[in-house]
């Protein structure tokens, strides 16, 4: 057990840093902001757009890894709707922001730093696969299921909305520019490479260490017994039950893997942004982002511990 908290405890000492250095006033709230301008909106997108154009289209998009991970994350999300509407009270656009939150792990600022720490850089390809359809799948059934609940759109307006939600998303631009060159076969010139590999490696220290400022912000409020339902649904059943559906599924050994680790992530920054922009259970999510993150320490380690 020790020997697997010391592959997960760097990720989240360097995700502690950041926090700490903004309670203490060492690194200043604009600063925390331009740091997650640069890893959001420029190194990720960078890092990601080097996967997708070196990715194996023929072996990467396995539908079992696919079926096994998003099967689980609409499942929770469906739970949370459920048991925050008809349990915890609350209103159907707070219980769809929930739910959201529960479907929407943080699977590039905590998934991918973890993976690598554990199982290498070579074990990150199913990881990078289901990076490059989180954002649209969760995107399409969080913001579809928003607008239905509160009547706003319908038809193409819906459709359009949930397109410019995705499309002016950097993420999903770094995965899309990468496919295209994936497909293409267009050649990536040395000296762009050379660049291209200088923001990658800045992509993930500097985005754990930005996340943590951020989550100095999120002040513990709201209500406990739903932050905490959320937590566990989070870190606990969604693992559970990627788990369950890749082995039944007959997933190899290192599938098995990226998809399980992939999936005990605590709620990502985005759950709180999707709450935001429809401004329901900021609270609850902000809580829960920032508390889930702390517990993955302990969560993901037990989760590797359980892997083969």
């Amino acid at each position: 057990m020790l020997d697997i908290f010391t592959i997960v405890a760097p990720v989240f000492l360097v995700v502690g840093a950041g926090y700490v250095a903004v309670w203490q006033g060492l690194f200043s709230d604009q600063a925390v902001d331009g740091l997650m301008v640069f890893s959001q909106k420029f190194a990720i997108p960078c890092l990601l757009f080097a996967a997708m154009a070196q990715l194996d289209l023929s072996t990467a998009f396995d539908p079992k890894v696919l079926f096994a991970y998003f099967a689980s994350a609409i499942g929770c999300f469906c739970i949370g709707i459920a048991v925050a509407r008809h349990i915890f009270s609350r209103p159907w656009p707070d219980s769809v922001a929930i739910g959201f939150a529960a479907m929407f792990a943080n699977t590039v600022l905590l998934g991918l730093p973890v993976m690598e720490r554990a199982y290498g850089v070579d074990a990150l390809e199913a990881n990078f696969t289901i990076v490059a359809l989180n954002a649209a799948t969760c995107y399409l059934i969080g913001i579809s299921t928003m607008e239905f609940i509160q009547a706003k759109t319908r038809g193409r307006a819906l459709v359009f909305t949930v397109a410019n939600a995705m499309f002016h998303n950097s993420i999903m631009i770094g995965i899309a520019l990468g496919l295209l060159v994936n497909v293409s076969g267009l050649p990536i010139p040395l000296i762009f490479a050379d660049a291209l590999d200088l923001m990658i490696r800045a992509a993930l220290p500097a985005a754990l260490f930005g996340m943590g400022g951020v989550l100095f912000r999120y002040k513990p409020e709201g209500d406990l017994r739903t932050i905490l339902f959320l937590c566990g649904l989070s870190l606990m059943v969604q693992p559970a039950m990627a788990f369950g559906l890749a082995h039944l599924g007959g997933l190899e050994t290192a599938k098995l893997r990226s998809v399980v680790v992939t999936a005990a992530m605590a709620p990502g920054i985005n759950a709180y942004l999707f709450a935001d922009m429809y401004g329901v259970a900021r609270r609850v999510i902000a809580s829960s982002v920032l508390i889930g993150t702390t517990l993955t320490v302990i969560t993901a380690s037990v989760w590797l511990l359980v892997l083969p």
